[in-house]
């Protein structure tokens, strides 16, 4: 059985600067019907992610923004309701990028059957799914680390930065964390094993990097730019690897960024940068999810998440990426397990 009706966030009007409530509008709507090939699927989680702002946008270089009066893109775990797919049944839970909404159409060529017995079923979209397999393939492919090796994360206490540290560990590297205030960093300490902590909004950012790196940076693993890429790159080791996998600092820009010259120290050490984007790795993705749960399933890897109740208050909770109100994994539970 499934409801008379659907509840969608929808896009009302694109964000100038911070997203505001006003930019959403939640709107019901008749539960749609599959066609062959398709699912439909009842949301229990849903992932925010700082990655939905760019898509909330009008640059078309990341991914097609979402049109005007549609369902907020996002990654969920949802229950097959109804299957037109010989490859699925109803009561599957399966993860995909099916958006705000308490039902909705998958693809079954898209969906990914999710296993219970990996962990919890948020962790689909947590250490398991698109920020997980975004911290292990962009550290493991691009970082590239080594025993011995200084890693630098910033947000280190988010959904990405925190497997990305643990990760680093596991590779015999010192790691050192950015995030912001004390309790966040006694997180990365106490409980992840992080071997130094920065707290962004306190005293002097170059010289605490200074301290805690003293021979270098080896691999950076970037999640925010602004003032924090610019304290980093002037203590690049030689033969660094810069991973840039987001720049939440600039997502609300109502301007370009100002952008460091930060040409001298990468042409000096012989610095790799690079962009990475998650969904060019999909070929790697299950090794790394299988990875992932085996650390997880050992107690190599924790995670924390952060976990809302009710669709209606995705857009409030949403905000909360921008101005580092989330610890942890930011969900919202959308309906029962």
């Amino acid at each position: 059985m499934t409801a008379d009706t659907n509840r969608q966030i929808v896009l009302a009007r694109r964000p100038v600067g911070a997203p505001q409530e006003t930019d959403f509008r939640l709107v019901e709507g008749p539960v749609p019907t599959p066609a062959d090939g398709e699912l439909l699927v009842r949301t229990i989680w849903l992932s925010l992610d700082p990655y939905m702002r760019l898509r909330m946008g009008t640059d078309l270089r990341y991914y097609p923004p979402i049109p005007l009066g549609e369902a907020i893109v996002g990654g969920a775990v949802s229950r097959v309701v109804e299957s037109r797919h010989p490859g699925f049944a109803p009561g599957d839970i399966v993860d995909d990028y099916t958006g705000w909404q308490d039902y909705a159409i998958a693809r079954g060529a898209d969906a990914r059957k999710v296993d219970p017995a990996l962990g919890p079923l948020s962790t689909a979209v947590g250490v398991l799914g698109m920020p997980g397999l975004t911290a292990y393939l962009g550290l493991v492919k691009v970082g590239r680390p080594a025993p011995g090796d200084t890693v630098v994360i910033s947000a280190a206490a988010g959904a990405v930065g925190a497997v990305a540290g643990q990760v680093a560990k596991i590779a015999g590297c010192r790691v050192v964390g950015i995030a912001g205030g004390a309790e966040k960093l006694r997180y990365l300490t106490q409980e992840l094993g992080f071997d130094a902590v920065i707290d962004r909004h306190e005293g002097d950012l170059p010289a605490a990097l200074a301290s805690a790196c003293p021979d270098g940076i080896d691999v950076y693993f970037e999640n925010v730019g602004g003032p924090i890429g610019d304290a980093i790159y002037p203590l690049l080791a030689n033969g660094a690897r810069v991973v840039i996998c987001g720049g939440i600092s600039h997502y609300n820009a109502t301007e370009p960024p100002r952008v460091a010259s930060h040409l001298a120290p990468i042409l000096f050490t012989e610095t790799e940068v690079k962009g990475f984007n998650i969904f060019s790795y999909g070929a790697h993705y299950e090794h790394a999810r299988r990875r992932l749960a085996r650390w997880l399933a050992d107690g190599r890897i924790a995670f924390r998440e952060d976990v809302v109740d009710g669709l209606e208050n995705a857009p409030v909770a949403f905000q909360r990426l921008f101005d580092g109100r989330n610890f942890g994994k930011l969900l919202v539970k959308v309906s029962a397990e």
